[in-house]
């Protein structure tokens, strides 16, 4: 499972790095409203959030839904604009201005992306502002999720000028109360990583360059796609004739262990990534992952790991302790090895195994990871 961007032919300078003041929000917004993502700025978010005027707080709550489960597109709304740069703002400001040149039809698109997921990606020839099924569906669906959704839901259908300046003023207010400080603070890291990035793929190439992004992004021999592990599957184009050949890649502080990329159609891909940070471990493959959970589900696979936890044991050991073939005992631990969770060491003729707890004590922030990335 991956996320693939296609960039056949796409040259250098049409792959973009530029920090986003909105998405750089957005992920601050998204730390605040869910900190346990995000152990590592949990100080941050609980002094930002005792500090929030209850107006504002009160506010945030009506539309957390746009960054508390699903990171709305609406926090790179440039990439929805149809010009050729493929550049956020410098500022908030400019960001928010960008924003407000998207189309009704857009803006409305991805801000109901909470009740429409399903069509996430697909080329949508209606509009719910236009089409009444359409409308009729998002309201459904927005009413399995909860009134707020709702409400919310029937106000932007009804009326999407004031609700895009009512989100609008909702960001400008989080700029004041708590944002300036925060974008001062991080705005020069995340143009110098931009910068690096861009000096990197022009002295070294895109594979070099996305392996510092994150071990997670890939392209092919042939540099026709960026490929994104995730554990999810889409596609979309760098090279679409309608947008303009580009994609962007925004790098974030608050982004761990997230890692994003908007591949809603008609829109320029992006990919908002992490900027890392020498605590932060290298991301478990999502295929290297699912070994390790199946490797885990078998019973008496539980079993020895029961004993490689406390001690090292041979093959024969085991073998005798559980009452099993030599053989049997190997296929188990090849699984175990193959997943990486024991490690081996030859002791004269013996081999000895044991479990690698390090790696084990790691399984509940791996699984978070991969399902967070």
């Amino acid at each position: 499972m991956s996320v693939t961007i296609h960039i056949a032919g796409l040259p250098d300078e049409r792959i973009v790095f530029a920090p986003s003041p909105l998405a750089e929000l957005g992920t601050a917004l998204h730390t605040l409203a869910e900190p346990g993502h995000h152990p590592g700025v949990r100080g941050w978010a609980t002094a930002v959030n005792a500090g929030l005027p209850q107006d504002l707080a009160d506010r945030l709550s009506e539309a957390d839904f746009l960054w508390r489960t699903t990171f709305s597109d609406i926090m790179m709304g440039f990439a929805g604009v149809r010009d050729s740069s493929g550049r956020p703002g410098a500022t908030l400001a400019e960001d928010l201005d960008l924003l407000d040149k998207l189309e009704d039809e857009d803006f409305v698109s991805a801000a109901l992306e909470f009740t429409c997921s399903a069509l996430y990606g697909a080329d949508a020839l209606t509009s719910p502002l236009t089409d009444p099924a359409l409308r009729d569906r998002a309201i459904e669906l927005s009413s399995a999720r909860g009134p707020k959704q709702r409400q919310f839901t029937e106000w932007l259908l009804a009326d999407p000028p004031a609700v895009r300046a009512w989100v609008r003023r909702l960001f400008e207010d989080c700029e004041q109360a708590f944002f300036a400080d925060t974008w001062n603070r991080v705005r020069q890291q995340l143009a110098a990583d931009a910068r690096q990035k861009t000096e990197l793929l022009r002295r070294r190439g895109l594979a070099a360059t996305l392996e510092a992004v994150s071990p997670a992004l890939s392209t092919d021999e042939h540099r026709t796609v960026i490929d994104a592990d995730k554990l999810s599957s889409a596609r979309t184009t760098a090279v679409d004739p309608e947008v303009g050949p580009g994609v962007t890649f925004v790098p974030s502080v608050h982004q761990w262990p997230h890692l994003l990329v908007l591949h809603r159609h008609g829109w320029r891909p992006v990919v908002h990534y992490p900027i890392a940070a020498p605590e932060m471990q290298a991301p478990l493959s999502v295929e290297q992952f699912k070994l390790r959970m199946e490797a885990l589900a078998h019973p008496m696979r539980m079993q020895l790991c029961r004993n490689l936890a406390r001690a090292p044991y041979t093959t024969g050991e085991l073998a005798d302790h559980y009452s099993l073939s030599a053989p049997e005992v190997s296929r188990h631990l090849a699984v175990l090895k193959r997943a990486g969770l024991i490690t081996a060491r030859r002791r004269g003729r013996y081999v000895q195994y044991q479990l690698d707890l390090k790696v084990v004590g790691r399984l509940g922030s791996d699984f978070l990871e991969t399902v967070l990335r």
